[in-house]
């Protein structure tokens, strides 16, 4: 099928297709003679795969990954179950997001008059400097610890640790 049907059937636009070709998400499309491109028929179920993923929010990275699960047919469904738990993770962390952002403004919203008055809480509230942001479980995301070098966290702290040597 061409671009333009594999869009049809997937749900994914054809700019979209385009873009996960780019970036590796999909293998680039068989091209014809002319240089159209061509999808088979596993071409667009993959295409309907990261459409359902990205309609569940899942990112570029994740969907890629479920990719690679969905197509290892000796994979652990643990494996599978262990990305999605992790995006629900960050789904319930932007969920409270939200929730503290809804409440700041219906509390900004009750203090404020609403009248010809210039003077407005919502208004003085955003003029403040930003506080420090809050660091949440979806914002904390392991840190890749080199394996070797002086670089390693056991190896700063013996380094500071250690008293020069005269």
């Amino acid at each position: 099928m061409n671009i333009g049907e594999a869009a049809t059937f997937s749900g994914v636009s054809a700019k979209m297709i385009r873009y996960y070709e780019q970036i590796g998400l999909i293998p680039p499309a068989a091209r014809s003679e002319a240089g159209y491109r061509h999808y088979s028929p596993q071409d667009a179920h993959s295409l309907r795969f990261i459409r359902r993923a990205r309609d569940l929010g899942f990112s570029v990275e994740q969907i890629g990954e479920l990719l690679v699960l969905w197509q290892d047919r000796e994979r652990a469904s643990a494996d599978v179950k262990a990305v999605a738990l992790s995006h629900v993770d960050g789904l319930k962390a932007k969920i409270a997001e939200l929730q503290a952002m809804v409440q700041t403004l219906e509390h900004l919203a009750a203090h404020c008059h609403g009248n010809d008055r210039p003077d407005c809480p919502i208004i003085a509230d955003l003029a403040q400097p930003a506080a420090a942001p809050v660091e949440t479980a979806a914002a904390r995301k392991p840190r890749k610890t080199p394996l070797f070098g002086a670089d390693t966290p056991v190896s700063s702290r013996e380094r500071l640790s250690r008293k020069p040597r005269s």
